[in-house]
């Protein structure tokens, strides 16, 4: 991954963003990480597989729920119960 400084971020942004479209760009302050640019496409396909792994998990969480006898009137209760 490149790394920049947040000068030279600042003073090249152009060429900053050209890169952040071939690979992230990470930019640091004060030597340490701060930030990193990445390009809308990556962005676009890390957030569509953030949500289709979230989904799986809900699958599988459901499947164990019910497995353990979890039905929508015994979580209504529960939740009844929080209020």
């Amino acid at each position: 991954m490149k790394s920049v400084t947040a000068l030279e971020a600042k003073n090249r942004f152009g060429e900053v963003l050209e890169a952040a479209q071939r690979q992230p760009v990470s930019i640091t302050r004060n030597g340490r990480p701060s930030v990193v640019v990445i390009s809308a496409e990556s962005y676009a396909r890390r957030q569509h597989m953030a949500r289709k792994r979230l989904r799986q998990a809900m699958q599988r969480a459901g499947e164990h729920a019910a497995a353990q006898g979890m039905t929508e009137d015994v979580l209504d209760k529960l939740l009844a119960d929080e209020s």
